[in-house]
């Protein structure tokens, strides 16, 4: 789902360059010049101008607005601790319909139901080992989830440098048509090399500060769910530890087996 996302971000950028840029370099003389200066849209300002390196820093936003919709749509409290779910299983619970509230949890999306269900099959060890399963499987998909949202961190970090890379880059330009021409060369000149610079570096913090932002909101949202889960789960399963119903869960688990026949039966 996510790659779906990106390509078609990718695309739909590509398209409205493709529509949008009309490139100066397509008239000539005096003509062109009044042209360009009457007909200068922001887009050609802030996107042409910049060039090669405009272009890749906006595709990376392209990417972080892909993601962030996917985020928007995984990490949120229904699909970790759903409230019909937490519901459901406790009721299974209750009733000690302990089979159906495995397969229950099996089939669960969630990270509360994958947590639960680890918890309940590990119950044929006793009840210190169904901690020990929910709190391992809790620290694993909490951890996925945060591996998950790490590339907005990635694409917040790595912004700003691909500007700065592009500043340079303007520069090596403007001291080269300096040397080239042994002077100091003419004002559009100068406006084109700096604009590379200047644009480059705008757009690399107009990624960076928003990636960075939803990065960290996305983070607090994991960190509340994922101890909404544990609490959850800590919740549904309180009732194996001191009533002794770890035994029956266990049992109901695991396939029973038929004692074995006497030799004089």
């Amino acid at each position: 789902m996510v790659r779906r996302l990106i390509s078609l971000s990718a695309l739909l950028v590509f398209a409205v360059v493709l529509i949008g840029v009309r490139p100066a370099w397509s008239q000539s003389g005096a003509s062109a010049d009044a042209a360009v200066a009457e007909n200068l849209k922001y887009f050609d300002f802030f996107v042409v101008k910049g060039g090669w390196i405009a272009y890749f820093i906006i595709i990376l936003s392209v990417v972080a607005m892909a993601l962030t919709i996917e985020h928007c749509l995984s990490i949120r409290r229904a699909t970790i601790v759903p409230g019909e779910a937490a519901v459901r299983a406790q009721q299974l619970i209750d009733e000690k319909k302990y089979l159906e509230a495995i397969q229950f949890t099996a089939e669960d999306p969630s990270m509360m139901g994958y947590v639960l269900n680890a918890g309940l099959l590990d119950a044929a060890n006793g009840f210190a080992a169904m901690e020990r399963a929910v709190e391992e499987t809790l620290d694993e998909r909490s951890a996925r989830l945060f591996r998950k949202i790490e590339f907005l961190n990635i694409i917040g970090n790595v912004s700003p440098m691909i500007g700065l890379f592009g500043t340079v880059y303007g520069m090596i330009l403007l001291f080269a048509e300096i040397h080239a021409a042994g002077a100091l060369p003419g004002a559009r000149v100068v406006a084109d090399r700096m604009a590379i610079a200047l644009i480059t570096t705008f757009w690399g913090l107009a990624v960076a500060i928003p990636s960075l932002s939803i990065y960290a909101v996305f983070r607090n949202r994991i960190d509340v769910l994922t101890a909404e889960c544990a609490l959850a789960v800590d919740r549904i399963l309180n009732v194996f530890g001191p009533t002794g119903a770890t035994t029956d869960v266990a049992a109901a688990s695991t396939p029973s087996i038929p004692p074995p026949e006497t030799a004089g039966a």
